[in-house]
């Protein structure tokens, strides 16, 4: 026993062991002190995260009000609607030394007032440059010298596993920094957005965090944290985030044209499930299938009839609907394009006249 365990006997130590260094190509993730650490990435990114604070005046007004009956009787002890002021906040990430920041839609929307905070104590009043409901992003500027910035993630290379960090300002209680990975990527379908492409991650995100920044382990900018799934209003591990081609893509037009542009057939889309593939006898279940036709818009100019199956726009396959959707929004308005259908058992092209897709209030 002395020979094997030599430690085990009073007043003995262990012998000392290998100490083994490898070298990585990572992005470093270990403090001076030998411990984990992601220390690196999030001072890079969190000067650049602000608190955003907005204010907008309601009016509370009784149902019994709008009653000719009740007014008839006491409006001369009407005061008429009582105003009240309300506050919400969030968060935002600065994307250019110009003062842009990047948020989400439904923390400045119909706002009153909008105040940044910034991580160095600074304020400013920011004015709105334009929102997109649709994407749920959002576009304000503050006047400030010496900005810091962030940069942009390639959301291409993001896989499950990676570690990211979520930065934000949960329930007012200043910044915070919280570590996850990701969970999964292109999260679609879950009716947040009409338009989805989530990455979806585990790190805590609360009330507040929306628009905040997902960065990586080198502190660049992944995605704006924009929702989470949960049944006491608080994080249970299941947030979402857009991805930074996204806002990169919607951030553009709407600094240069103040509203997101996008193409619109005017079609009601669903699905080609294995059932429905088969009663149209459609070899697989492939591309989408027009429920409904909008009257008078481009697809019911074009002569698309309920019952079409879209296999194919401007050349570039459809797999589902999504991806009709998406091929549609990036198609510029009055562009022509042929589309792929297929109609009583066989294919055909029509050509259509793409138009400009209708503003949609997003709930």
């Amino acid at each position: 026993m002395a020979l094997l365990h030599p430690d085990w006997l009073p007043g003995r130590t262990a012998p000392p062991q290998e100490v083994v260094t490898v070298k990585s190509s990572e992005p470093q993730s270990a403090s001076a002190s030998g411990m984990a650490s992601y220390r690196g990435a999030a001072h890079r990114a969190m000067p650049a995260v602000v608190n955003i604070y907005t204010a907008k005046e309601t009016k509370l007004s009784h149902p019994l009000l709008n009653d000719p009956a009740f007014r008839r009787f006491f409006d001369d002890r009407l005061d008429g609607d009582e105003a009240q002021r309300t506050s919400s906040l969030g968060s935002g990430v600065i994307v250019s030394h110009d003062g842009y920041i990047v948020t989400n839609n439904h923390v400045v929307e119909s706002a009153d007032e909008i105040q940044v905070a910034l991580a160095d104590g600074r304020t400013a009043e920011a004015r709105l440059i334009g929102t997109d409901p649709e994407t749920d992003l959002a576009v304000i500027r503050i006047e400030l010298p010496n900005l810091p910035t962030v940069a942009f993630a390639d959301d291409s290379r993001a896989e499950i596993g990676d570690v990211v960090l979520a930065i934000g300002n949960p329930f007012g209680v200043g910044q915070t920094v919280t570590m996850g990975i990701i969970s999964a990527t292109k999260r679609t379908q879950l009716g947040i957005n009409t338009f989805e492409n989530f990455i979806q991650t585990d790190a805590a995100i609360n009330p507040g965090n929306s628009g905040g920044a997902l960065i990586d382990a080198h502190g660049d900018l992944l995605g704006i944290n924009t929702a989470i799934y949960s049944r006491t209003g608080g994080s249970l591990g299941i947030g979402f985030a857009i991805p930074a081609s996204s806002v990169k893509q919607v951030m553009e037009a709407l600094i240069k044209e103040g509203s997101v542009v996008r193409g619109w057939l005017g079609v009601e889309p669903q699905d080609v499930t294995e059932e429905l593939a088969s009663s149209f006898k459609l070899k697989q279940a492939r591309g989408a299938l027009v429920a409904g036709v909008v009257r008078g818009s481009p697809a019911d100019t074009a002569g698309l009839k309920p019952g079409d199956i879209v296999l194919a726009i401007g050349g570039q396959e459809v797999g589902d609907t999504l991806a009709m959707l998406n091929l549609i929004a990036a198609l510029k308005p009055d562009q022509q394009v042929d589309i792929r259908l297929f109609r009583d058992g066989r294919e055909l092209t029509l050509p259509v006249k793409i138009g400009k897709r209708p503003t949609f209030r997003q709930p």
